[in-house]
């Protein structure tokens, strides 16, 4: 079987600039693999003027015995950017194509489920890409291309490139290519023994090496003391990039007396060098002398402030606060407002904002922010964005090295541009980080042939004038046009969720992976057409012949998916009036069409497996005659409903929801609603750390969670379980901020998010939750459980009209065919949604098809939802009469009914009763078998009780569970009816 590796397979080194980073295994496995290894490694480098681009092509070998998955995960440095890649497909290298991120994540997960070959590269966030390959032959080779460009850094009167080259290590087939354009002389390998000297040819300079060189390469570049300007056509406009040499002396400033200090404490903090930045800290505080220091740890919500005093230099106190400061939780890095006493913001962190609000405070007229990093991999472009808005400035740390570049940084003023014109020229954008090294980069579009850009440079109080002449037969550039895009992908990230749309447009335009943008291979030419993808210009004829052979309108989609759903609701209708009444051969007779002609479990366990399930279910439960007492006590029974009061509609806009009947009094002889009770069986964990924690005291359970945590911190199990022992102990908080580490784990796993977004719900949280679902819902929403968990998370927080549209969206789309029935779920929490409301609500249901807004009652509902993708989870109900309702048995003769089988990953399913018997139902779990080419481990499960669904007496109880294997069955729950 094919598998995939559970752990993302950490890339090489070599699009870090970094030389400070340490080599890493190229591949983890499990299970005892032997590693896939790189076999042979081709670099070829084109530097011109102080801008190069990097092509690095990597065959890798797999040594075992079966095909898997690569996930390769890469930070880049600071100014890098992906260009593109390519993979190896029938022979030839095929170049990747961009694609709208959410889309293209859909796309190679349906490719990989039909066992082609596909490749995704995408932005994670921050700096942080990874790369996914389907398959790695068995004792076989693949093929990966990737190109990143990047501007140079001047090293005195010339230009330093950097190829870091410590993941090469052992590698016997390796050559290095490299072609110098621009320079004014030759240049030169620095510190390498036995380097080859450069040779001029065709008006450059090339040099290649063909042995493994230990580390980094390192390549010195005159550089011309003029203007540089170049030009590129790209599409239908001209680019241009201007090199402008300045002064780049600079002189101390003056610092403000009042400072806020935001320090990122979130989980990711562990990965910073913290003594550089105490260091910096050091220079920043003996500079300003005395003042007074705002504190504000920055996790998964802003800490109270603190205020410490700066006395000559003094700021121990400070310090050792600092020092003493245990990086936990997420980073909710916008959560905090500005004060309007504090002058000047100091932000220390890496960028990576994956918790709470999204938008970045807006600080008041002369506040300035300047944001220190010291990580690899941080999100430079959102940094650098925030501090260059409010006349700050990035500050980036080189761990290992002296802060004295750092600080100049941040405790002088260099030159700073006042005024930017362009004559002839449109879209003109600066680069004005540069110009700590004595260069300022201008880019553009031209409009004329000729264009001349005006700026105006102050520096101490003076203003210098600075005139660039631009001509578009200048010099071409390959990089023009990127070198523009990146400083405009850079302005759009200071406000990321306004300018979603243009960055959008920007990477397709520019085929740059962003965070809106991928870049994707598929493998035919059919494939391409069948998901609408444009594909390498190679194959767009045939790409157009046989697309316009092809009729899709999505209209249409939608009209019948709607008529579809009208149907199933009016026979979902039909059973709740009258299930009860119903004949066992009725039943017998559409469960047999019903299951001819619903999805088959191809493989997924052979029928005497089913069998022996069967038959453990049957030992489990006892003999159907006499329900065994629960093996754990029952709440009390709540007190009888006070009666409904008279009907006091909410103010509903558009089609009136019909009378609904379950409301009148009962006609089955009872009267009064029955008194339910649900009793959970509480799901223990069996980890080693468990026993610790419970025995310990409240206040200590967070101190030797602290003390487990560096042995657990890639397991996501590891931070639930302690945050239920916390909740058990009254540390909501704590609770809560262990619980948001989730986010920092493996950054936009849609997988890890929803269970963090559903023990937030469950933890009575749904404020938190719901920004966590709607960065699900950017992730997948190709997944109907991404809008119903969003819709959900609304109506927790009493946000019923949003809460309706996200709902009904599930209801309108058309899905794939492994969410049977999941439009049924949703329209049933939609109309329960829709009822409850209290009096004077004001909900529009205007757009909703009136034959589906009728609401449907129910006594009891449990309804199973899980994590892992392409698995297989049974919600299974016993009832008095032992007779069980499963995928097998779907309705019961006591009148319930169970949903179509989920066989394809996530649930929903749903057990529903109109009218409960008195007596004991029990709720099972089980963990039918999957299909995952993912080695993983426990798949987490949980189960949502709900006695009087659909009315003002709703009383919901959930309980998360783990199953780790095929054919495991667990006793969740019992509803006690009286």
């Amino acid at each position: 079987m094919r598998m995939r590796l559970l752990r993302l397979l950490s890339l090489f080194l070599l699009l870090c600039a970094a030389p400070w980073l340490a080599a890493q295994p190229l591949m983890e496995t499990l299970r005892g693999e032997r590693p896939v290894r790189l076999q042979s490694l081709g670099i070829q480098s084109a530097i011109s003027g102080g801008m190069a681009e990097t092509r690095v092509r990597m065959v890798f070998f797999n040594p075992n015995g079966r095909a898997l998955e690569g996930h390769l995960q890469f930070p880049l440095a600071d100014g890098q950017q992906v260009t593109g890649f390519a993979l190896d497909i029938d022979g030839a290298m095929r170049p990747a194509v961009p694609v709208e991120k959410s889309r293209g994540r859909q796309i190679i997960e349906m490719e990989e489920r039909r066992g082609v070959d596909p490749a995704l590269l995408e932005q994670t966030q921050g700096n942080q890409f990874k790369l996914r390959v389907y398959p790695i032959p068995a004792q076989g080779t693949r093929t990966v291309e990737l190109t990143y460009a990047e501007p140079l850094q001047r090293a005195g009167d010339g230009w330093m490139y950097r190829l870091p080259l410590a993941y090469a290590d052992g590698v016997k087939d390796f050559v290095l290519n490299m072609d110098v354009q621009g320079a004014s002389g030759a240049p030169r390998f620095s510190g390498m023994a036995d380097a080859p000297a450069f040779m001029g040819k065709g008006g450059g300079w090339q040099a290649r090496i063909d042995r493994p060189v230990v580390q980094q390469v390192t390549v010195q570049i005159p550089a011309a003391q003029r203007v540089q300007a170049y030009v590129e056509r790209f599409g239908s406009d001209t680019y241009f990039i201007a090199e402008v040499p300045v002064n780049a002396q600079r002189t101390p400033r003056p610092l403000a007396r009042s400072v806020g200090l935001l320090w990122d404490a979130s989980g990711s903090g562990t990965h910073r060098a913290i003594d550089d930045e105490l260091a910096l800290l050091d220079r920043y505080f003996r500079a300003l002398g005395n003042g007074d220091v705002k504190l504000v740890l920055l996790r998964d919500r802003p800490e109270a402030a603190q205020t410490f005093r700066i006395r000559d230099g003094n700021w121990d106190a400070l310090r050792k606060v600092l020092q003493s400061v245990k990086y936990d939780g997420a980073s909710a890095l916008a959560d905090w407002q500005p004060e309007s006493g504090v002058q000047e913001y100091l932000l220390v962190s890496d960028g990576l904002l994956n918790y709470g609000a999204r938008r970045f405070p807006v600080l008041g007229a002369g506040q300035r922010l300047y944001a220190v990093t010291s990580s690899a991999g941080a999100d430079t472009v959102r940094l650098a964005a925030l501090a260059e808005r409010s006349g700050g400035a990035l500050v980036s740390l080189i761990p290992g090295q002296p802060v004295d570049a750092a600080a100049n940084v941040l405790l002088a003023d260099g030159p700073r541009i006042e005024q930017l014109r362009a004559d002839g020229a449109a879209a003109v954008l600066a680069d004005t980080g540069a110009m700590e090294q004595g260069l300022l980069r201008i880019a553009g579009k031209l409009t004329r042939a000729t264009a001349q850009v005006n700026l105006m440079l102050a520096r101490q109080g003076k203003a210098v004038p600075v005139a660039v002449q631009i001509d578009s037969n200048a010099a071409s550039h390959p990089l023009a046009a990127w070198l523009w895009a990146s400083y405009q992908l850079r302005a759009l990230e200071a406000d990321h969720e306004a300018n979603r749309g243009a960055i959008r447009r920007l990477g397709s335009q520019f085929g740059m992976p962003t965070r809106e943008t991928s870049l994707l291979v598929l493998e035919r030419l059919e494939d391409y057409v069948r998901h609408d993808v444009t594909p390498p210009p190679a194959m767009q004829a045939a790409f157009d012949k046989l697309r316009a052979q092809q009729t899709r309108t999505t209209a249409q989609r939608r009209d019948k998916q709607l008529e579809s759903v009208v149907r199933q609701f009016e026979q979902k209708i039909a059973w709740w009036e009258n299930a009860p009444q119903k004949k066992r051969q009725q039943w017998q007779q559409e469960e047999a069409v019903q299951r001819s002609q619903e999805f088959r479990r191809d493989g997924a366990a052979p029928k005497a497996a089913r069998q022996q399930l069967e038959m453990r279910l049957q030992e489990d439960v006892g003999a159907p005659a006499a329900a065994p007492a629960s093996s754990f006590a029952a709440p009390p029974p709540p007190p009888a409903p006070a009666p409904m009061a008279p009907a006091r509609p909410s103010a509903i806009t558009g089609t009136a929801m019909q009378a609904e009947p379950g409301a009148a009094p009962r006609d089955d002889g009872r009267g009064a609603a029955p008194s339910i009770g649900i009793a959970l069986k509480k799901w223990s964990a069996d980890a080693p750390y468990i026993a610790r924690m419970k025995a310990a005291s409240p206040d200590a359970v967070y101190a030797i969670y602290l003390d487990e945590k560096p042995s657990w911190e890639n397991s996501s199990a590891f931070y639930i379980d302690v945050a239920d022992i916390l909740l058990q102990k009254g540390k909501r908080e704590l609770a809560l901020r262990v619980l948001s580490n989730l986010a920092e784990m493996d950054l936009e796993n849609r997988q890890v998010l929803r269970v963090l977004g559903y023990r937030l719900l469950q933890a009575g949280a749904p404020q938190l939750a719901i920004p966590v679902f709607e960065q699900v819902k950017q992730l997948a929403d190709e997944e109907p459980q991404s809008f119903r968990d969003l819709g959900l998370a609304y109506a927790a927080a009493g946000k019923r009209q949003e809460a309706i549209e996200q709902l009904y969206e599930v209801v309108l789309r058309p899905w794939d065919g492994r969410f049977a029935e999941v439009e049924l779920i949703a329209l049933a929490e939609m109309n329960a949604v829709i009822a409850t409301a209290p009096a004077g609500s004001k909900l529009d249901t205007s757009h909703i098809d009136r034959r589906l807004l009728r609401n449907l009652p129910l006594d009891m509902r449990a309804v199973l939802t899980w994590d892992a993708d392409n698995s297989d989870m049974d919600l299974w109900v016993v009832d008095p009469d032992g007779e069980k309702c499963y995928y097998g048995n779907r309705d019961t003769m006591l009148g319930g009914r169970l949903s179509r089988d989920f066989t394809g990953g996530y649930g929903p399913e749903e057990f529903s009763l109109r009218r409960a018997k008195p007596g004991v139902y029990r709720v099972y779990a089980n963990y039918f078998g999957d299909r995952q080419q993912l080695v993983t481990g426990a798949t987490t499960l949980q189960l949502k009780l709900t006695t009087g669904f659909g009315t003002g007496r709703a009383k919901d109880e959930m309980v998360t569970l783990r199953l780790k294997n095929g054919g495991s069955t667990v006793l969740v729950g019992e509803f006690e009816v009286k």
